[in-house]
């Protein structure tokens, strides 16, 4: 089986040569000269992007082992924690929150749904003293945006930690660390910032750090461990680390993090919200319907698309990559069977990529024989293009 042409997914996405060549460079010592400096240098980098001057912690292995850290530096047992599930991300942490022993309330809105700043409010003055918020601010199995500014802003007000899941986030639509309140954000280098998928991004608050430290359950001389990044890294004069990162992926998420400021990152986050406008258009042109219910808070990062009954998703995603060569996403979890994604981070926020993914769905549906207008959803998707790339145009001749 050959590889596919063009990879429009939920992620990992696609990665720039500036990326891939990063990725290739001579394997060195963890302790040289060259790497120390480059490892430092890449944290400098990612607290540009997170917007804080908080600590940051470079932590070897994806971002679900950035999530189970923090879950477990922050939790013990009788620990009362708020979770806000929009979706199967945050539904998960919920459990791993329970095994960790956390005492659980939940504010729950559906899957095509994002959550409510007031309900938020509503629960913690309902079963206050709450000790940690957690969140997922962009989920991605459904392509639904949540409020993260807003909550931060509640979460903070009542005295909690605010965790928030940022994986999907990071480097594609704002997120503004310190100005939002929240405590320990968790995010991976293979989505929005397109590079190697075997890292966790993290950046810890002085509040959060006095937690996990406070926490005889947080892990200590673990894999794991927070506590051991701080006390032997970061305390230690970075000079030293607790075990050995990968050379090689801390190589590619430099690049990546530099490309993404580089530009500016709010332009990096503008081509992301482009992308995304432009999918959404020419999704509802094809005749499709859009997974959430309202656009306001459809993602920067993927577009759902509710899967017509006619045809299953595992179908139309094995034709549209054998056939055009584009591999698109479906659901995940709960959402498996009901509905495809496809993806614009990266690279793929940029230039055509959003007219191959919008043509190759409607191509691919069209030869399964579900009705599409596939002329109409390619002119939607260059006029939604065209017009983004006109404003600043126009802006600067005036």
């Amino acid at each position: 089986m050959r590889q596919p042409d063009f990879t429009l997914t939920a992620g990992p996405t696609m990665a720039s040569p500036r990326v891939l060549s990063a990725l290739g460079s001579p394997i060195i010592f963890d302790y040289d000269p060259v790497f120390l400096d480059r490892f430092r240098e890449t944290e400098r980098l990612l607290a540009e992007v997170y917007q804080t001057q908080n600590d940051v912690v470079l932590m070897q292995g994806e971002a679900v082992l950035g999530l189970e850290a923090a879950a477990r530096g922050l939790v013990q047992t009788g620990t009362r924690c708020l979770n806000l599930v929009s979706g199967v991300y945050a539904s998960w942490f919920g459990d791993w929150l329970r095994k960790f022993g956390a005492e659980v309330y939940e504010v729950r809105v559906p899957y095509d749904e994002a959550l409510d700043p007031a309900g938020v409010q509503r629960a913690l003055d309902e079963h206050g003293p709450i000790e940690v918020v957690s969140v997922v601010h962009s989920e991605t199995p459904s392509g639904v945006e949540n409020p993260l500014g807003e909550i931060g802003f509640v979460a903070h007000a009542h005295g909690a930690l605010m965790l928030a899941d940022v994986v999907s986030s990071l480097g594609g639509t704002e997120l503004l660390v310190d100005d939002w309140h929240i405590d320990v954000a968790v995010a991976g280098p293979q989505k929005c910032l397109a590079g190697p998928p075997g890292m966790s991004l993290i950046a810890v608050s002085p509040r959060a750090w006095e937690a996990v430290e406070a926490n005889p359950a947080a892990p200590r001389s673990s894999f794991l461990s927070l506590l051991d990044w701080k006390l032997r890294w970061i305390e230690g004069g970075r000079t030293a680390f607790p075990y050995t990162p990968s050379v090689a992926d801390v190589g590619g998420v430099h690049a990546a993090l530099s490309e993404a400021l580089e530009e500016s990152l709010q332009t990096t986050i503008s081509c992301h919200a482009r992308a995304a406008r432009a999918c959404r258009a020419g999704v509802r042109a094809l005749g499709l319907e859009l997974w959430p219910r309202s656009e306001s808070y459809a993602a920067n990062c993927v577009t759902a698309v509710r899967a017509p009954s006619a045809v299953s998703v595992p179908e139309v995603l094995s034709h549209v990559r054998e056939r055009y060569g584009v591999q698109l996403s479906g659901g995940y979890g709960e959402l498996k069977d009901k509905l495809l994604r496809l993806g614009h981070m990266g690279p793929a926020s940029r230039s055509l990529y959003p007219l191959v993914a919008v043509s190759a769905l409607g191509r691919g549906l069209a030869d399964l024989g579900v009705s599409v207008d596939i002329g109409a959803g390619a002119q939607a998707v260059m006029d939604a293009l065209a017009e983004a790339t006109a404003a600043p145009l126009e802006q600067s001749l005036t």
